[in-house]
């Protein structure tokens, strides 16, 4: 896991209703504690120092909870269409090259699998892996190059969390009441081409892709798509604007 540097961070998660806990940082060796509501669900912002690590998060209930080689640095979420979901089973020649020096304890990946849904979650699927020979072989290839460039350049942990999928418009990464609610981006919605191979409808992937780590403190975005609005192209600057507020608020 890596968690942005010199911020206020939620940490949160799921126990029995009406359980304590007990939260234990190793940066600081600062004790928290927090209460789950009628849903089990808890949660607690945390302040993080600057870049460092591994540390460790302890936390204590009716279970205890390790979370171990924590480090604090510049996490970003990367999304996009193909060009940002391309990996090395592409066939691209550049990383054929550069596969057996990727291996880097500073750099962590989290990919988050192709999934929709029709409201928002709370909940997704993934994990953070280190940055390998084997890992990186399956992540997007612009994430990776552009994790490796900013951990040059800044010499602090990266985190990378990618969340893509070939083929989608906008609409699908946006909340599906930010398009609706505007005629504009409601009518050129509904000109979009059905496909079997991806979704098309506004925020199908935002609700099961997105949403479930909007609490996550994050130091930006990279966003890599475009070429399934080119039947749009006239309202996609508005669309986009929507869609950067939407993952702001």
């Amino acid at each position: 896991m890596v968690l942005q540097q010199k911020a206020v961070v939620k940490l949160w998660g799921w126990a029995d209703p009406g359980e304590k806990l007990v939260i234990t940082t190793s940066w600081n060796n600062r004790v928290d504690s927090s209460k789950t509501d009628g849903n089990g669900r808890w949660h607690l912002n945390m302040e993080t120092p600057a870049a460092g690590g591994p540390f460790t998060i302890l936390i204590k209930g009716n279970n205890t909870i390790t979370l171990e080689n924590v480090l604090i640095g510049e996490v970003w979420i990367c999304s996009g269409q193909s060009n940002m979901e391309m990996n090395y089973y592409w066939g691209l020649p550049q990383m054929r090259e550069d596969i057996p020096t990727a291996a880097s304890q500073n750099i962590r990946f989290f990919h988050i699998p192709k999934s929709t849904a029709t409201t928002p979650q709370q909940q997704g699927e993934g994990s953070w892996v280190p940055c390998d020979s084997n890992a990186v072989k399956w992540f997007s290839a612009v994430a990776y190059y552009f994790g490796k460039k900013l951990n040059a350049d800044l010499n602090v942990p990266i985190g990378l969390i990618h969340a893509s999928w070939g083929g989608t418009p906008a609409e699908v990464w946006t909340p599906a009441e930010k398009v609706e609610s505007n005629p504009t981006l409601k009518e050129a919605a509904q000109k979009l081409t059905p496909s079997d191979s991806w979704p098309i409808v506004p925020g199908y992937t935002y609700n099961a892709m997105v949403a479930p780590i909007v609490p996550f403190n994050i130091a930006g975005a990279i966003w890599y798509q475009g070429e399934s609005n080119t039947g749009t192209a006239a309202t996609y600057h508005e669309l986009f604007s929507v869609m950067i507020r939407s993952w702001r608020e």
